[in-house]
């Protein structure tokens, strides 16, 4: 599983969630050998006012929250920051100062979906890469 958050000001974020969200999905399918057809996505496109960064920050300020089991070796969540630097950056003309990504691994157990928890299902995918 791979859950992503996307925060940044409304009135540049929401123009752009499409696109985003499809760059982003490209580079988990690609970096992290996901299923093309998985994509849980989630925007919170915030007011000026309930979003305060650093004063070094533009408009564009955008954080992404990437939240997934357990198990992708350092060097590829590395590889997956990195693709999504080089990736938004040529794309969407986000600065890498204004891009911030997180990555969260979580225990496939602290998972729950069709019913079980994460270290139950039969995952058509493998979190071993």
């Amino acid at each position: 599983m791979a859950h992503v958050k996307i925060t940044g000001l409304d009135a540049r974020l929401n123009p752009i969630k499409s696109t985003l969200s499809d760059i982003i999905h490209d580079c988990i399918v690609e970096v992290l050998a996901y299923p093309a057809d998985k994509r849980f996505h989630r925007f919170f496109p915030m007011h000026r006012e309930d979003l305060i960064v650093p004063t070094d920050r533009s408009d564009a300020y955008t954080l992404i929250e990437i939240t997934m089991m357990d198990g992708r070796s350092k060097q590829t969540k590395k590889q997956l920051i990195t693709t999504l630097f080089q990736r938004i950056e040529e794309t969407m003309h986000i600065e890498p100062v204004d891009l911030e990504v997180i990555l969260y691994d979580q225990p496939a157990y602290h998972f729950g979906f069709r019913g079980m928890t994460g270290d139950e299902a039969m995952l058509d995918y493998s979190v071993e890469v």
